[in-house]
């Protein structure tokens, strides 16, 4: 794959974050982005990004009968998220989250391991979509904290012997070669549990409430992260050509994509979205999830350990199912 495929593959995903961060709100589906997004898809002839396009429910999200022109705006997505990191603090919320108490080893891990870095996107997201249907943003501060807790706990478990086996994660050594394997099981299933009790002390109506547990719950479950780990691992040194696009997009849907999508759509419940607006959030997270997870793949196949931040080209030696194994590029 040439690099200016590659590139399309990270300008769609910034394409798309301005989508739900400016342009989504007026309509949920603005003309001009679709227009941009087609104009993408014409010009690009590789077949990962074909199959992407192809899909249902991408193909009914660019084809919305709603065709209202929206203003362009000078929307910069950068400071934007350096604007949200500023008034509502999420790494302070989360330092207020995890205090260092007794078990003393099990919080110094789940610290360690929330504060290692990130880009905050999954926190950020739900705050976005809480305010894009009219809510106050500062009401889905818990969530937001919690789906962050969530995505900390999946990458713990992710990086254990036992699953993906990975030293390295945000340029720092992974939680269990710091703190061992049990400690960093019980501080991932500490997060775990630690994630719900948070978002159930939210000012939320219990309407509201219930339906961002079910959406959590769903999304770190058998119907979500889980069923996507569970065929990854499943998935290693199968042949590429026993397996289609179909496999791999299951896998990337649940094992990434899932909470991405919850953290959407909480923001939209708590923000008190119609059911209309939550689904249509819903869909437009689930697209973001899957190309988020497509550049995920060919960065591991096209970046080093140093500019990653993590084991380059594990995948591969493993075995794993990705878009450039799946497509057969080389």
């Amino acid at each position: 794959m040439e690099a200016q495929n590659i590139f399309l593959y990270l300008l769609l995903f910034l394409l798309s974050l301005h989508f739900v961060f400016a342009t989504l709100k007026p309509r949920l589906s603005p003309a001009n982005t679709r227009r941009l997004i087609r104009l993408f898809h014409r010009r690009n002839k590789s077949p990962a990004a074909s199959s992407f396009f192809v899909r249902k429910d991408v193909r009914e999200f660019l084809d919305s009968s709603n065709q209202r022109e929206t203003k362009d705006d000078d929307f910069d997505f950068k400071p934007y998220m350096i604007s949200k990191a500023e008034t509502i603090n999420i790494n302070r919320a989360l330092d207020e989250a995890i205090p260092l108490i007794e078990p003393l080893n099990i919080y110094k891990a789940m610290r360690y391991a929330i504060f290692a870095g990130g880009k905050r996107i999954r926190p950020i997201l739900c705050l976005a979509a809480c305010e894009l249907v009219g809510g106050e943003e500062r009401s889905a501060i818990r969530a937001a904290c919690s789906v962050e807790m969530i995505h900390t706990m999946s990458l713990i478990k992710d990086d254990l012997p036992c699953m993906d086996n990975d030293d390295l994660r945000r340029g720092k050594p992974t939680t269990h070669k710091v703190f061992g394997e049990s400690v960093a099981i019980l501080s991932g299933g500490a997060l775990l549990a630690l994630a719900l009790e948070h978002l159930t002390e939210a000012d939320l109506s219990p309407k509201k409430m219930v339906r961002a547990v079910q959406e959590l719950a769903k999304s770190i479950g058998t119907k979500g992260l889980v069923a996507g780990q569970a065929k990854d691992l499943s998935s290693e040194g199968l042949d590429p050509n026993d397996v289609g696009l179909e496999d791999l997009e299951y896998i990337h849907v649940h094992k990434t994509g899932s909470l991405l999508e919850a953290s959407a759509v909480i923001g939209a419940v708590i923000g008190g979205g119609s059911e209309e607006e939550v689904e249509k959030v819903r869909s437009f997270a689930r697209c973001i999830g899957l190309l988020f997870q497509v550049v995920d793949d060919i960065l591991d196949e096209t970046k080093s350990s140093e500019e990653l931040g993590k084991t380059a080209g594990k995948d591969k030696v493993a075995g794993k199912l990705t878009y450039p194994k799946v497509i057969n590029w080389s």
